[in-house]
C-alpha cells in the first residue's frame, strides 16, 4: 500500500487491517480505470476520498462483470456470474457485513454516511439490463436505464461530498446530483459508440436515429469503416446538445457542496464537458479512435483545481 493511501485511510479513521484491504482494492480500481475521477477524487479533503474510491471501485468492478468480453462466457454464464455476486451483496447489505474486501469497504461507506440503500438496488438493476437490452426506443426508456446506472452515483455522492451552509435544503442539491451523473453517463456512451457496438448494445435512442434517417446497420458500417456519415454526425451532434444542457442543468449545484468538495466536483465537471469538446474537435466522428482530454489539459485543470483545495482548506 503506498503512502498516499495509508494517510487517506488514517485521515478517514479506517484504522480495521480487513476493511482498509477492501478501500485499498477500490482505491485501485479508480485509479486504473476512472482516471478522470480518479484525479477529481484527489482534490477531496483526504479523509473524503476512501469512501469516494468504494463507490467509484463497486460500481466499475460489477460494470466488469457485465462487459467481460472474455470469449469463452456467454452471456447466458455472465449473468449467471452477475447474478450470483449480485445476490451475494444484497444478502451482505441486509446483513450489514460481508465476507468480500470489496463489498466490506462499500458497507462501511454506506453505514458511515447513511447513503440510502435502495440506490445501490437501483444500479445493481440497471447493470442487469446490460446482459439482456441492446437498444432503446426513446430518450425515456434511455434515462430510465441512467437512473440507475449514473444518477443514483450521483445521490450516494451527496452525504460524503456535503453540503455548503448557504445551499439551503438537502432537496434542493438532489437534481444537480443526478443531472450531473446522467451528463457523465450521455457523454461516456457518445464517447464508447464504436466498443458498445462491439458488445452488442447502442445507448443511442432509437427516436434520434430515426429522425435522422440513420438504422443500426448504418453504425456498424461506420464502425467498419471508422467514418460517420453526414446522418450520423447529426444524431450524435443532437446527442451532444441534450448532454451539453445536462451539464448546464447541473452546475448550479456544484457551490451548493460543501466549499471542499467544489474543487472536486468542478473539475470533474469541466473534464467531462471537454470530452464533448474533443468529439466535436474530431468533426463528431467518434469511429476514427477513442476521443479523450489530452493530458495537458487535465493537468491544468486538475493542477488548478489542487492549488485552490489546498487553498480553501487551509484558511476556510
Amino acid at each position: 500500500m503506498s503512502r498516499g493511501a495509508r494517510l487517506e485511510l488514517l485521515a478517514a479513521d479506517i484504522t480495521d487491517p480487513e476493511v482498509q484491504a477492501g478501500y485499498q482494492q477500490a482505491r485501485m480500481l479508480n485509479a486504473q480505470y476512472g482516471k478522470t475521477y480518479y484525479l477529481a477524487t484527489l482534490l477531496l479533503p483526504r479523509e473524503k476520498r476512501p469512501y469516494v474510491h468504494a463507490l467509484y471501485g463497486f460500481a466499475r468492478y460489477a460494470d466488469n462483470i457485465v462487459d467481460d468480453l472474455d470469449p469463452g462466457l456467454t452471456t447466458a454464464e455472465r449473468a449467471s456470474r452477475f447474478g450470483a455476486w449480485t445476490d451475494a451483496f444484497l444478502a451482505d447489505l441486509s446483513r450489514g457485513s460481508s465476507a468480500d474486501p470489496l463489498c466490506r469497504a462499500v458497507l462501511d461507506a454506506i453505514a458511515r454516511w447513511q447513503i440510502p440503500p435502495e440506490l445501490f438496488v437501483d444500479f445493481l438493476n440497471s447493470m442487469r439490463m446490460d446482459l439482456v437490452v441492446t437498444g432503446f426506443p426513446t430518450y425515456q426508456d434511455l434515462a430510465e436505464y441512467m437512473w440507475g446506472s449514473a444518477a443514483v452515483i450521483g445521490l450516494q455522492m451527496l452525504p460524503i461530498l456535503g453540503r455548503n451552509d448557504s445551499a439551503g435544503s438537502e432537496e434542493a442539491l438532489r437534481q444537480p446530483a443526478i443531472d450531473l451523473g446522467m451528463a457523465f453517463q450521455l457523454t461516456n456512451f457518445l464517447r464508447d459508440i464504436a466498443e458498445d457496438l462491439d458488445r452488442g448494445r447502442i445507448y443511442l435512442p432509437r427516436e434520434t436515429l430515426d429522425r435522422f434517417g440513420v438504422d443500426r446497420s448504418d453504425l456498424h458500417e461506420a464502425r467498419r469503416s471508422g467514418t460517420a456519415t453526414a446522418p450520423i454526425r447529426d444524431v450524435i451532434a443532437f446527442e451532444v446538445a441534450r448532454a451539453r444542457q445536462l451539464y448546464r442543468s447541473a452546475e448550479p449545484g456544484i457551490a451548493m457542496v460543501h466549499r471542499t468538495s467544489q474543487d472536486c466536483l468542478r473539475t470533474a465537471w469541466t473534464l467531462y464537458a471537454g470530452i464533448l469538446d474533443e468529439i466535436e474537435a474530431v468533426d463528431l466522428n467518434v469511429f476514427s479512435g477513442r476521443v479523450s482530454v489530452g493530458l495537458g489539459r487535465r493537468a491544468r485543470v486538475a493542477g488548478g483545481g489542487l492549488l485552490h483545495a489546498w487553498w480553501t482548506r487551509r484558511f476556510s
